[in-house]
C-alpha cells in the first residue's frame, strides 16, 4: 500500500514536471517575418535559417516566414503577426530610431567603418544599451546589406549640377531620401520596395538608389542600357535588421542574438563583394575628389538638418561621426564639428 501510494506520488509529480516542460516549449516558439527579396531562397533569408538553429541553443523555436513585400511584414510586425522581424534600417527606423538611424545619408563611407558600427553595437557597452530599446521593441542584431548608390540613364553625370532637372524614385516611406533629391533640384517620383526598380528599368524615372545587389538581383542593368552608369560614390550602407518584441523573449536573448548577427559579418560581406563583382566595369561613372569632397558636405549638412527634424536620431549620429573620425580625422567635421553630427 505504502509502496503504491509512493508509485502515484511520483506519477502526480512526473506528470507535472512533464506539462510544466512542454508549456516552456511552447512558450519559447517564436515566429520571425524575414523580408528578402529573393524570399526563402535568398541569402538574408539563408543566414536566418542558421539563426534558427543558433536560437535552439539559447532557449527559443523560431519559426522563419519569408516576405518578399517589405511593407507587409513590418505591419505584421505591428499588428502581433510576428514576434520579430528582418526589415531594412530604413524601414525599422519606425521602431528604433536609433539604429534605424544607420541607413542615414553618406553616415558610413565604406566598410571598415561599417565593421567598427556593427561591433559597438554588439559590444554590450552599457552606454550603447538603453538606445537599442524602444517601446516595446528591442534591437537584435544586424547584417550589412552593402553600399548603395546612384544608378543612372545617363553617364555623362559627373557633378551635382548635372543631376538637376533629373526625375528619382525615392522611397515614399523615407523622408531623407526625397529630402536629399530636392537638395540637388531633382524630382522624386515616390515608389516603394516592389516598384522603384521596376521604375528605373522601364525609363519611368532617369535615376534610382540602390544597393549594389541591386545590379542583378532587381536587374537594374537593363534600367542603365544603353548609355547609363553608377556613379562610383557611397550614398550609405543599407542594413538588414532584426526587430524583436522585447517582452516575448528570454531576458539575455537579444544580447546572444546581435553578438551572433555580428559574426555573420563576413558571411554577409562576401555576398556583397559577390554581387559586386557581377557589375562590369564599364558601368562605373568615376567623379572628382574634388566633387567627392562636395558631395559629402551636402550629405552632412542633409543630416544635420534632419536630425533637427526629427528624422535622424541625435545620438546616432553622433555615434557615426566618432566612427568616421577615427577613421579618418583629416576630415573637415573632425577638424570643425558642428553639433557633433
Amino acid at each position: 500500500m505504502r509502496y503504491a501510494k509512493k508509485l502515484i506520488i511520483f506519477l502526480v509529480v512526473s506528470m507535472a514536471l512533464l506539462a510544466n516542460s512542454a508549456h516552456a516549449s511552447i512558450s519559447n516558439k517564436r515566429t520571425l517575418c524575414v523580408f528578402d527579396l529573393v524570399g526563402a531562397n535568398g541569402d538574408f533569408y539563408g543566414i536566418m535559417k542558421d539563426f534558427k538553429t543558433a536560437a535552439l541553443g539559447w532557449g527559443v523555436d523560431i519559426e522563419l516566414k519569408p516576405y518578399t513585400d517589405e511593407k507587409i511584414a513590418a505591419e505584421d510586425l505591428k499588428a502581433k503577426q510576428c514576434d520579430g522581424a528582418l526589415l531594412t534600417g530604413i524601414r525599422g527606423r519606425q521602431f528604433i530610431s536609433y539604429t534605424g538611424s544607420m541607413d542615414s545619408i553618406g553616415a558610413i563611407p565604406d566598410y571598415d567603418a561599417m565593421r567598427m558600427v556593427v561591433s559597438i553595437l554588439a559590444s554590450g557597452n552599457p552606454k550603447v544599451n538603453p538606445h537599442l530599446v524602444s517601446g516595446p521593441y528591442e534591437f537584435g542584431g544586424l547584417v550589412p546589406m552593402g553600399a548603395a548608390y546612384l544608378f543612372v540613364k545617363d553617364n555623362s553625370i559627373d557633378t551635382v549640377e548635372e543631376l538637376a532637372g533629373k526625375s528619382i524614385a525615392v522611397l515614399e516611406y523615407d523622408v531623407a531620401e526625397a529630402n536629399m533629391a530636392k537638395r540637388v533640384g531633382m524630382s522624386p517620383v515616390m515608389s516603394d520596395i516592389t516598384n522603384f526598380s521596376t521604375r528605373f528599368n522601364n525609363g519611368s524615372v532617369d535615376t534610382c538608389f540602390a544597393p549594389i545587389f541591386g545590379y542583378s538581383a532587381l536587374e537594374l542593368y537593363k534600367g542603365m542600357q544603353p548609355d547609363g552608369g553608377i556613379i562610383d560614390l557611397v550614398l550609405g550602407q543599407l542594413s538588414a535588421q532584426l526587430i524583436l518584441r522585447k517582452d516575448l523573449f528570454p531576458t539575455d536573448f537579444a544580447d546572444q542574438s546581435r553578438k551572433y548577427l555580428a559574426g555573420q559579418f563576413d558571411r554577409a560581406m562576401r555576398i556583397i563583394n559577390n554581387a559586386d563583382g557581377e557589375v562590369n566595369e564599364k558601368w562605373w561613372i568615376n567623379i572628382s575628389d574634388a566633387e567627392t569632397t562636395r558631395y559629402d558636405e551636402m550629405f552632412r549638412q542633409a543630416r544635420i538638418d534632419l536630425a533637427n527634424q526629427g528624422v535622424y536620431n541625435k545620438d546616432m549620429m553622433s555615434l557615426l561621426r566618432k566612427v568616421r573620425c577615427k577613421s579618418n580625422p583629416s576630415r573637415a567635421e573632425c577638424v570643425n564639428p558642428v553639433r557633433v553630427i
